[in-house]
């Protein structure tokens, strides 16, 4: 079969869009295969529908991977500010929200149009509703079987994500594909995902589901600022979120309930100026006042600040900057934002993304062994890694 085209993508969300358009703007046919009804549906989902499409502060040390230099070359040639200048020719209108979080002022439909947009300018064809079926290599042209026909080009880009958020369609598929023409694909996790607790853990929070603050989460040598939020099962929140990438059931897990002050000094002065307030009302000013009662029904002893000698105040203190939170396992894949593990980035180009295995044979975004933080740095690494292989297809 002779090809129909220069360049098949497998998977039409931010990753396989950038590389379509990439690659059509230099006048390659290209094709994107995706099996749902529409393109971008993770996309339009993200950041509570107003997309977080980059963050200004990327570096690869946002990046989790088995080779955390991986994702140095693509970053560095696709930056943020190259798509804050797509951002702005196609005038949707952003903020920046927190920590270097760019938002879409609108709605997330504005950065699916503008893919699109740029992808049609190009010529790229999109086919939504398409599945795949066989999928062959021979002669140096790949052949794929899929609902729609068969299509044929030398250029096969797999860009189908991770397992994450099946509901949204996710599947394995190309964690299939990697294996079936030779590559290695490391063991995969739900990550940015909320924990869950279990027991008497549970028990303890369970009603206090809702309650928000702002804690420093510690696990190994990662720590993340930001707010913990309790939940019915267990915790989530931004500083949950990130510290979930790295926490593994077993780990210690550890929460500075006062991120902003030292735990010991607060308590001595907070004894010196209110000796007769108890300790669940001083800890209700720096806390929620549910949560700090619950804290000296259980972890803490309530009394007087006056009836506190230094030794019991200290250990106080210690409690309050290194509380334990024994999780028991994450939500899974049903709510995680991505997926940790994936295509071994050992058998991938680093500056072009192409397989070392099999000429012609691409991998972007997700799919690989390369996870961002929480706040945009995963649609960057779509976008730089899209970039890097619609240059080289």
């Amino acid at each position: 079969m002779l090809p129909t085209h220069d360049v098949l993508v497998l998977g039409g969300g931010a990753a396989g869009l950038m590389t379509a358009l990439t690659a059509g703007q230099r006048g390659l046919r290209v094709l994107v295969v995706e099996h749902a009804n529409k393109v971008g549906k993770k996309i339009l989902m993200s950041g509570g529908g107003r997309c977080n499409f980059t963050n200004t502060g990327t570096t690869p040390a946002n990046f989790l991977s088995a080779n955390p230099h991986f994702c140095k070359s693509a970053l560095a040639r696709y930056t943020p500010s190259d798509f804050i200048e797509l951002v702005e020719r196609h005038r949707v209108a952003y903020h920046e929200k927190e920590l270097g979080q760019l938002f879409c002022d609108v709605s997330s439909k504005l950065i699916v149009k503008l893919l699109v947009d740029e992808c049609l300018a190009a010529g790229v064809r999109i086919e939504t509703g398409c599945s795949v079926g066989k999928v062959e290599q021979a002669d140096g042209v790949f052949r794929l079987d899929t609902t729609l026909g068969r299509f044929a080009a030398p250029s096969l880009v797999v860009a189908t994500g991770g397992l994450s958020i099946p509901s949204m369609g996710a599947t394995g598929f190309g964690y299939e594909l990697a294996k079936q023409f030779g590559h290695d694909v490391l063991p995969t996790r739900a990550g940015l995902v909320p924990l869950t607790l279990s027991g008497k853990h549970q028990e303890r929070l369970a009603d206090l589901s809702g309650v928000s603050f702002p804690v420093e989460a510690r696990c190994g040598k990662a720590r993340f600022r930001n707010f913990v939020l309790l939940t019915h099962r267990g915790v989530s929140g931004p500083s949950i979120l990130q510290i979930s990438s790295y926490w593994q059931p077993g780990d210690d897990l550890r929460l500075d309930l006062l991120p902003d002050r030292d735990s010991l000094d607060w308590l001595l002065a907070q004894q010196q100026q209110r000796p007769d307030a108890e300790l669940k009302t001083v800890l209700s000013d720096a806390l929620p006042r549910r949560f700090a009662q619950r804290l000296c029904e259980v972890w803490l002893p309530n009394r007087p600040m006056r009836q506190f000698n230094a030794p019991q105040l200290k250990e106080a203190a210690t409690l309050l900057a290194d509380w334990p939170l024994i999780a028991s396992g994450t939500e899974g894949y049903r709510t995680a934002e991505v997926t940790l593990g994936g295509v071994d980035t050992d058998g991938v180009s680093s500056s072009t993304l192409m397989s070392k295995r099999v000429p012609g044979l691409f991998f972007v975004g997700e799919v690989l062994d390369v996870t961002g933080w929480l706040g945009g740095y995963n649609f960057q690494w779509a976008w730089a890694s899209g970039h890097a292989a619609g240059l080289a297809v």
